[in-house]
């Protein structure tokens, strides 16, 4: 059994759990006089008021399976993912490394490819519900899902490197947003401000808060810039698997949505568009490109909820 005092882990659980006939919802709302909601017949300023409750994580895990399709990982399981970013991490490096103009795209995809394969794991892209490639390269005014291939990069353009390698049975995405040569105006700005939004909405992750807490503080950050959140595709959980519950939202209210609690693991990855939110697919009916044409970034990190907030497992500076 698990010792949780803390108010913001049994905050954070109180919706889902029942421990011995105690609601948890009733918890912090019972009056000193009122009956202990334990059942012992005894006021509650008597009984249990003041004491720590006893919860099993093997009840929380039970539980959130069961109600939102999560499965929540274990530390064994998080050292795993820990290690697939860590390659995913090397991976970007690499990809960093070789970013010019006149670099084509099906270049990267090469080096992501053989470099995951060098390592004994594999591009979760590759074949991925008939994508045909190992990596996701997009740039410019695509927002996501790009193909490698013979486009050529110019100087002043942008383009994001989405990576998933599977090593050892686990999963870790991340992507970054980089520069082609000496960048523009707007460039620096949509990057800048995408930046801001993953560290945003990273600051919401923690213990009783929610996925609506999330979206909101990114919408919120995205708007102040007079910029646009796109809506279509989201953050997902991840671990197991390439897509897993929750989604993650890149918009939304506060308090809405699930209750975020350790062991949760999922990507945040805003996609910020320049102009308006309003996109269309390209005719092979993967990659997204804005409406009006004007650039989009991204930034994604694999994320877990740690007992008293969060940690990246794909880190890097923002």
């Amino acid at each position: 059994m698990k010792y949780i005092d803390s108010p913001i882990i049994i905050n954070a659980l109180k919706k889902t759990y029942r421990h011995k006939g105690v609601n948890l919802m009733k918890i912090g709302k019972v009056g000193r006089n009122d009956p202990c909601p334990c059942g012992s017949g005894l006021k509650y300023k008597k009984c249990c008021f003041g004491k720590k409750v006893w919860i099993s994580p093997k009840d929380v895990k039970i539980k959130y399976l069961q109600k939102y399709g999560i499965r929540l990982k274990s530390e064994k399981d998080i050292d795993g993912i820990r290690k697939t970013g860590e390659l995913a991490i090397k991976t970007l490096t690499l990809v960093e490394n070789i970013i010019r103009p006149g670099l084509k795209t099906d270049e990267i995809n090469t080096l992501v490819h053989d470099f995951t394969t060098s390592k004994g794991a594999v591009c979760a892209p590759l074949n991925y519900r008939g994508f045909p490639k190992s990596v996701c390269v997009s740039i410019n005014e695509e927002i996501c899902h790009g193909f490698p291939g013979d486009r050529i990069l110019h100087d002043g353009d942008i383009v994001n490197v989405d990576v998933t390698p599977i090593m050892n049975g686990y999963y870790a995405d991340m992507s970054k947003t980089f520069f082609v040569g000496t960048p523009g105006q707007n460039a620096k700005k949509i990057v800048k401000i995408t930046r801001e939004c993953l560290k945003a909405g990273l600051k919401e992750v923690k213990p009783g808060n929610t996925v609506g807490d999330i979206g909101w503080a990114i919408q919120k950050c995205a708007e102040s810039w007079k910029t646009s959140v796109v809506r279509e595709f989201v953050g997902h959980g991840v671990g197991f698997d390439f897509h897993e519950p929750p989604q993650i939202p890149h918009y939304g209210k506060r308090k809405e949505g699930i209750t975020l609690v350790p062991g949760m693991v999922f990507t945040i990855e805003p996609m910020i568009n320049l102009g308006k939110k309003e996109l269309y697919l390209l005719d092979n009916n993967w990659t997204a490109v804005t409406a009006d044409k004007k650039l989009s970034a991204q930034f994604e990190q694999t994320i877990r909820v740690t007992e008293t907030g969060h940690e990246s497992l794909t880190p890097y500076d923002l």
